[in-house]
């Protein structure tokens, strides 16, 4: 009961903060800091609002391709970049991420790829890397990449606990194992039939 206390506290403190003042606070930050990361080569990429909706209450600003397109065209600076996370994006079922992908090109820095289920209207799971486990087309999604020619880094991201292994909820290492050497074949798949 305390700590629920302390949260509610917490959440009040955010009651007038719309999802304009959050964006517009949001390219404030990115504006104010743009010069340094230019100056030291430092790329930011923002992640996606992980569900697609409102938690809380509280504000998402960053859950689809017209939020992302709108946060780069406010600040164009190259540095200011995105962290172009799957599952996050497919929490919403509409959001069409090889498209997502495509039109993002130069601006993803870093990318997460995972799939996952949907079981039911805003109800979905963490599944393992390949098409077949989950909901979103993982060729399509990784030959995306290539079509924009991302160089960036990227991390299969969440794993399951798979043969017994302990291990902090959602970050499996065997998990993430397999799919890193799903996602890499995929690559190199379709990297060598163009």
């Amino acid at each position: 009961p305390r700590q629920m206390a302390g949260v509610k506290q917490l959440l009040a403190l955010y009651e007038d903060v719309t999802p304009e003042v959050l964006f517009g606070n949001l390219v404030y930050f990115l504006k104010a800091i743009m010069p340094t990361c230019v100056r030291y080569a430092v790329r930011m990429a923002i992640h996606i609002d992980d569900p697609a909706w409102s938690v809380f209450g509280l504000p998402r600003i960053v859950t689809d391709k017209a939020a992302l397109l709108r946060l780069l065209e406010a600040v164009p600076e190259p540095h200011n970049g995105v962290t172009l996370c799957t599952g996050s994006l497919s929490s919403n079922p509409q959001n069409d991420i090889p498209d997502i992908i495509r039109s993002l090109k130069g601006r993803i820095h870093f990318a997460h790829v995972r799939n996952t289920r949907h079981t039911a209207p805003g109800v979905f799971e963490e599944a393992a890397h390949s098409s077949a486990d989950g909901s979103l087309d993982m060729y399509e999604i990784m030959k995306a990449f290539v079509d924009i020619g991302f160089e960036g880094p990227y991390r299969p991201d969440h794993g399951r606990m798979i043969w017994d292994e302990v291990a902090m909820p959602g970050y499996g290492l065997y998990a993430r194992a397999l799919g890193s050497q799903y996602l890499l074949r995929l690559h190199e798949d379709i990297t060598k039939q163009k």
